[in-house]
């Protein structure tokens, strides 16, 4: 998968993918420097098994950039947190997956 543009939208706080006419988000929550990520949306025609874990890579490398500690409160993120240990530094003192 190339490079890949998303976009945040904070109005509908979502970060999205557009793959062809399809949109892949993940939607989330603002609070005291936390993000939680409560939702991550792949629509059933996008038949691209890597492109889950690539978007929920790359939109970590954008929360990891604004230096904001990571919620994971949606069971596919929790998942990736666990199997990418790299990410761990992203979850607030004291929580464990």
């Amino acid at each position: 998968m190339g490079n890949l543009t998303i976009n945040d939208n904070t109005f509908l706080r979502q970060y999205e993918l557009e793959v062809g006419e399809d949109l892949a988000k993940i939607e989330y929550a603002l609070q005291d420097r936390k993000i939680f990520l409560t939702k991550l949306i792949i629509p059933s025609s996008i038949n691209d098994s890597s492109l889950e874990e690539t978007f929920i890579r790359e939109v970590f490398e954008i929360i990891k950039e604004k230096n904001i500690r990571i919620m994971p409160t949606s069971p596919e993120i929790r998942k990736f947190i666990k199997k990418n240990k790299e990410f761990k530094d992203l979850l607030p003192i004291g929580v464990r997956l």
